[in-house]
């Protein structure tokens, strides 16, 4: 198994207490806003902990991702949880490896979300606009893209507040990170811990770099590549961003 298919296996257990329901929250209450989609593209699903929701309450979704090993945890999850839902139809999804920043379609879908700061893992500017306008491009006219990312404020606070450190009876680690000012710039370094089938803890390392950008700069990005309305929004809620906010949301329409 690779290094970051390690990581894929120990994913959800560390991921567990993230705001999953949040995320689906606020892409419903938009959605209410800009117009209720019938196909979804998750951009940078992970190993599908909101694609799997989604398609579950009848979305048509397409989990895309550049990691094998995250989508073939997606797969194994979706194969293995049952398909009924609360509503009369179960949606369909398609698990794709592609890079964000130059992913395609056969046909356009209604809506894209790229949550969980996806977006701040693109730490050059001309990343960030070729991955706009190839969301551009896969969208309807009207569709929508939301997402969201870690402001510039909230790198500094990692890296003022670091290190991290988890200790669980079967996963633990060590998170520290280096800041980058001029770029606004963090590496995270982890040093993982997770016991396997025979109890016995294997270490391994994980690497992560982050860059935050200007929400100014994201909005003229996102206006470059074609979309015509561009809002903002923070911590999950249709409403202002504030000094304090840990995450921006930006909803933006074709």
């Amino acid at each position: 198994m690779t290094q970051y298919g390690r990581f894929a296996m120990v994913y959800d257990q560390l991921m567990e207490d993230m705001p999953y329901a949040e995320w689906l929250g606020f892409a419903r209450e938009s959605w209410s806003r800009y117009g209720m989609p019938k196909t979804v593209v998750d951009l940078g699903c992970g190993t599908g902990s909101l694609s799997i929701p989604l398609a579950r309450s009848g979305f048509d979704v397409y989990g895309i991702d550049l990691s094998a090993d995250m989508l073939s945890v997606a797969r194994s999850k979706w194969d293995e949880s049952p398909q009924q839902a609360i509503r009369p139809r179960v949606g369909a999804i398609r698990w794709l490896q592609q890079d964000m920043r130059e992913w395609e379609l056969a046909e356009p879908v209604d809506a894209v979300i790229s949550f969980c700061d996806c977006m701040n893992y693109l730490t050059e500017e001309a990343d960030i606009e070729s991955a706009f306008r190839a969301t551009y491009a896969a969208l309807k006219p009207g569709g929508s893209f939301l997402f969201d990312m870690h402001p510039p404020s909230q790198l500094i606070r990692y890296a003022e507040e670091q290190p991290f450190v988890l200790d669980e009876r079967d996963i633990a680690y060590i998170w520290t990170c280096d800041f980058e000012e001029s770029r606004c710039q963090i590496e995270h370094h982890l040093t993982i811990f997770a016991r396997e089938r025979d109890a016995a803890f294997y270490r391994f390392e994980e690497t992560h770099l982050q860059r935050a950008y200007s929400p100014d700069w994201i909005e003229g990005a996102l206006r470059k590549a074609g979309f015509h309305t561009v809002d903002r929004y923070a911590d999950f809620k249709l409403q202002p961003a504030s000094g304090s906010s840990e995450r921006l949301f930006f909803a933006a329409i074709k």
